[in-house]
């Protein structure tokens, strides 16, 4: 089976940092080789569950600090998906593949993004975050069709080498040829006035009171922006609570700063506060919590990992809904740092009018690792779903901003230190993509090809009985 781990951690090199993102249309083949010559139906699902343990593993190592060895376990549970991959790769042997592979891949990925079972990381059509022209495809169908394409083309791939069957070589073209009448459906209209925003990154500083004297100084050096963003926990002390707090940020205008400090009864939560002129005119509080970094799952059973990891030591209180704050006029949602993974949120954004979405964040465990640019590239893909421009503030970078089509603005790796100034087209407020009208139909549609695969077989066994 050590090859189909292997196989499985291939395609994570499409993603950040190595960014091989034209790997992703031909990374998955040498698993689905693997799972096609299995023996067994048995064997096929054994290869396709350590593909996706391997994957996971690969995706996910960074996590290691919070979890420690809880990562194995974490990824054969949540590797299960692709075990019926594999005993699909076996057991569809005609063109039917092509559909049948790229939506059990799918219905995998959709399950794993519910929030229970730890959060869409690493979707696959993610990966194609650097390329505009097919993130496309992300405003037609989220990035759920993104992911179904890419499956589509390996399949393709896959089945040319296994049947020499060259009229699935046609399914590529074909792909490609699609792409400039969807980057035209995916449009959201004329763009409006331009809107400035300076995104804070001031580096690892250790101890809340040296953090937040250094976003001051940063931002006191600002000048033209409509909107001041600091990154993630870029304050630890309850504003409601420190006027003085408050005032020194008085004369910079709208400041959009991020708590992570207790409250009057002592609970902990972390908040988007926005001050203008050191006054608070909105807040939102984080509502999809990292598991095991803020909480942890079945802390009873699995609280024993905090001895041997950095897991959360208690568990922040979430949030109660999305929220749009009115950066003087303009609807402005605010997600923090984990919330920009789930497609879902960026909607809902949408449908409470924001005209942009700012992400806040904090990655200074992962630094060194891929996570901070995963991370970030993840607002690419937000920004050509809903058709809005997205930000992002790091405190430790990656700080990022792009286009309402996913068209990168501005970087700010892990290594820079100050302040990333950024001017936004706004989109008409009105402007819908197919996807944000729509929602999960790409999914819903492979889940419903997926439970009608299931049942023909029994249904043909029921009319063999009679």
């Amino acid at each position: 089976m050590i090859w189909s781990l292997l196989a499985g951690a291939l395609p994570v090199l499409a993603f950040p940092r190595p960014s091989l993102g034209w790997l992703a249309w031909v990374a998955l083949v040498p698993g689905l080789l693997l799972a096609r010559s299995a023996a067994s139906n048995a064997q096929a699902l054994r290869r396709g569950w350590c593909f996706g343990t391997g994957y996971l593993l690969a995706a996910l190592y960074w996590t290691v600090p919070n979890i420690g060895p809880g990562l194995l376990p974490v990824a054969l549970v949540f590797g299960a998906p692709w075990a019926a991959w594999g005993v699909a790769a076996r057991v569809c042997r005609g063109r039917e593949a092509l559909f049948v592979l790229p939506a059990v891949w799918v219905v995998g990925e959709y399950l794993r993004s519910w929030h229970g079972f730890g959060g869409p990381w690493a979707l696959y059509g993610a990966s194609q975050w650097r390329w505009p022209a097919v993130l496309a495809l992300a405003s037609v169908g989220g990035v759920w069709l993104l992911s179904f394409v890419l499956v589509l083309v390996n399949t393709a791939l896959a089945l040319a080498l296994t049947r020499f069957d060259r009229r699935v070589l046609l399914v590529p073209p074909a792909v490609a040829l699609c792409l400039p009448p969807v980057w035209w459906a995916g449009g959201t209209g004329t763009e409006g006035r331009p809107w400035r925003v300076a995104l804070v990154q001031p580096g690892v500083i250790h101890g809340p009171a040296e953090r937040f004297a250094q976003g001051e100084r940063i931002s006191a050096g600002i000048t033209g922006a409509d909107l001041i963003v600091w990154g993630e926990s870029s304050v630890g002390t309850d504003l409601s609570r420190a006027p003085e707090l408050r005032g020194r940020l008085a004369g910079l205008g709208a400041v959009l700063v991020n708590e992570d400090a207790r409250d009057v009864r002592g609970r902990i939560s972390k908040s988007s506060v926005l001050l203008v002129d050191g006054v608070e005119r909105g807040r939102y509080v984080k509502t999809r919590l990292v598991p095991f970094g803020e909480y942890i799952p079945l802390r009873p059973a699995l609280g024993w990992l905090t001895r041997i990891s950095k897991a959360a030591a208690e568990d922040r209180v979430p949030g109660t809904g999305s929220a749009v704050l009115d950066v003087e006029g303009v609807p402005v949602a605010p997600l923090i740092c984990f919330e920009s993974a789930f497609p879902d949120l960026g909607r809902v954004a949408v449908r409470d009018g924001a005209r942009v979405i700012v992400v806040q964040s904090a990655t200074s465990t992962f630094q060194e690792s891929w996570a901070p640019p995963q991370h970030a590239a993840l607002a690419a893909v937000r920004a050509a779903e809903t058709g809005r421009p997205v930000v992002q503030a790091a405190l430790t970078g990656v700080s990022a901003a792009f286009d309402s089509r996913g068209r990168r603005l501005a970087w700010a790796d892990t290594g820079e230190r100050g302040a990333v100034t950024v001017t936004l087209r706004l989109p008409e407020a009105g402007s819908r993509t197919p996807y944000a009208v729509l929602g999960d139909v790409v999914p819903l549609l492979c889940v419903l090809l997926v439970a009608g695969l299931g049942v023909r077989p029994v249904t043909e066994k029921s009319m063999r009985v009679r």
